[in-house]
């Protein structure tokens, strides 16, 4: 009997001991709950500790928490976003207005590196580097024929002033060595700037950065000097920038009190910006040239200009950019740009399109050309039931973006199968640099437009290039019918292509490919 009795005692210590920790477990797990739903945020926390000090294998942290980072952002809106210290660099770099490097644009045609341009007063200007050279190795590296990535060159080129960098260049069939110290390097946020008639200039900008104000008050000022009383505003493709920038330019255009744009958000109160009436251009007359890939501060001048209703937005529509973003640094260079407020423009509108679903903010654009919205007014998907007014009285819709007073649809007719298969070689970009390489001294002598024009015509260009897309590509018109059809596009590319060459640069570029541009031409045409 007492033997059992001992058994039994055993046992019921062995079950109580079993309630015991299961209790204990129950609580632990009840604990760790609770704290994890208190206060929510910590439940983040307790997750990477838990990780940390149980995970099978060592836990990288940094891989960790930029994951844990990227996807708590990427739960929220698409422009809440998280940048390693490279990434937030380079974005930084790009708005500046000026970055540390050797001065000089490229472009890469044929697997290797063509200098384009040399900025005026940069070390490579300095030391001698010319347009048309080739570059071959940067230090020791060789980036000539090996498919090395472009963007990969630029970094290579790129680094803090006061630094150098080896440089073989390719020059009239010889290697030529250079060593240049790197300096501050000035971005020009205008891309060209002329006048297109007696009194109709032009103006193209490519980004806000922080120095666009100051260029387009001095590419304004020359423009009015030479006659200008209209001015056509190209910000095709302009993905944006620092948003004061935007309501600089506005300021320039409108009068007094004028409003440009106001931003709200939850724990952010909704501020105002109004037009001072000190702006130089209140008289000119206003064309604004958007599309698909006009966003952001793109959109605040857009919707500020047509709302005020103080001129004309031509082109398609906007890319739809309205959230506000503000910057957070951490001390190892990385950052957050998160969203704190939405714009709206004059009228009321958010410029900001739906990003309800990922996928379909992703492939927005894609599904406006699926949808027919490239080609046909009709197809333009607003929100009628936001309706809003400009200051005159218009009915301008939401829905995302700024929607065009006058629609111009993108141009199909230059797709024959001589043209595509010259752009998938770079045909016309390739023929520009062996022209440039054989008539050097001749281009570079060229300063005015007028004068780029004349030699042009008596250039013989067009027997040239289709001699060129046979011998290297193997590639002619199928008839000539199809390539009386496309000529003058064609021959004004490649003419465009050659003229930038001179010492005109991109204005040149810009100057002769308007020729042929539709939305450029259906602003000349609304006179």
């Amino acid at each position: 009997m007492k033997k059992y009795s001992s058994v039994y005692i055993a046992l019921l210590g062995i079950l109580v001991g079993a309630l015991a920790v299961l209790t204990w477990q129950k609580a632990q797990s009840n604990r760790m709950r609770i704290r994890a739903e208190y206060g929510d945020w910590r439940k983040l926390n307790l997750v990477l500790q838990s990780l940390d000090e149980n995970y099978v294998d060592t836990v990288d942290r940094k891989t960790v928490t930029d994951a844990a980072i990227t996807a708590a952002l990427g739960a929220l809106d698409p422009h809440s976003i998280y940048m390693p210290p490279a990434v937030l660099e380079e974005s930084e770099t790009e708005l500046a207005g000026n970055f540390d490097g050797i001065g000089i644009q490229f472009n890469v045609p044929n697997d290797t590196a063509i200098v384009l341009e040399v900025i005026a007063g940069g070390p490579s200007e300095k030391i001698g580097l010319k347009p048309g050279d080739r570059i071959l190795r940067v230090d020791e590296v060789n980036i000539a024929g090996v498919q090395y990535p472009q963007d990969s060159m630029v970094r290579r080129m790129r680094g803090p002033s006061g630094t150098k960098v080896q440089l073989t260049v390719l020059r009239d069939g010889e290697k030529v060595p250079f060593e240049i110290t790197r300096g501050k390097i000035p971005m020009n946020s205008v891309d060209a700037s002329f006048m297109v008639n007696d009194t109709t200039g032009y103006i193209r900008l490519g980004k806000f950065a922080r120095t666009t104000f100051s260029e387009m008050v001095v590419a304004t000022e020359s423009l009015k000097q030479s006659g200008m009383k209209r001015l056509i505003f190209d910000l095709r493709d302009n993905g944006g920038g620092f948003f004061d920038q935007s309501l600089y330019l506005a300021d320039l255009f409108l009068p007094k009190d004028a409003e440009i744009v106001y931003l709200e958000g939850r724990n952010r109160s909704r501020q105002d910006y109004k037009a001072s009436g000190k702006g130089s251009l209140k008289d000119i007359e206003l064309d604004v040239l958007i599309n698909e890939n006009s966003a952001s501060s793109s959109e605040i001048f857009a919707g500020a200009i047509q709302d005020n209703d103080r001129g004309t937005i031509i082109g398609r529509r906007s890319f739809g950019k309205g959230l506000v973003q503000e910057p957070l640094y951490f001390t190892d260079g990385s950052g957050l740009r998160i969203t704190v407020a939405r714009y709206h423009t004059p009228s009321g509108r958010c410029i900001q399109k739906p990003y309800s679903s990922s996928e379909d903010y992703a492939y927005d654009i894609y599904y406006r050309y699926r949808d027919g919205e490239m080609l046909n007014a009709d197809s333009v998907k607003v929100d009628r039931s936001e309706e809003f007014h400009t200051l005159g009285g218009r009915t301008v819709y939401g829905g995302g973006g700024i929607v065009p007073d006058i629609f111009v649809p993108i141009d199909t007719t230059r797709a024959s199968e001589f043209y595509l298969a010259c752009n998938r070689k770079a045909t016309a970009m390739r023929f520009a640099s062996a022209y440039f390489d054989a008539h050097k001294a001749e281009l570079q002598g060229i300063e005015d437009f007028d004068s780029l024009n004349a030699y042009l015509d008596r250039a013989g260009l067009e027997r040239q290039f289709l001699s060129f897309a046979q011998s290297k590509d193997g590639l002619k018109p199928s008839s000539a019918a199809e390539w009386a059809s496309e000529k003058d596009y064609m021959m004004t590319s490649v003419r465009a292509l050659v003229g930038r060459y001179s010492k005109l640069g991109d204005a040149a570029f810009y100057h002769i490919y308007l020729a042929t541009d539709n939305v450029f031409a259906a602003a000349m045409e609304k006179q």
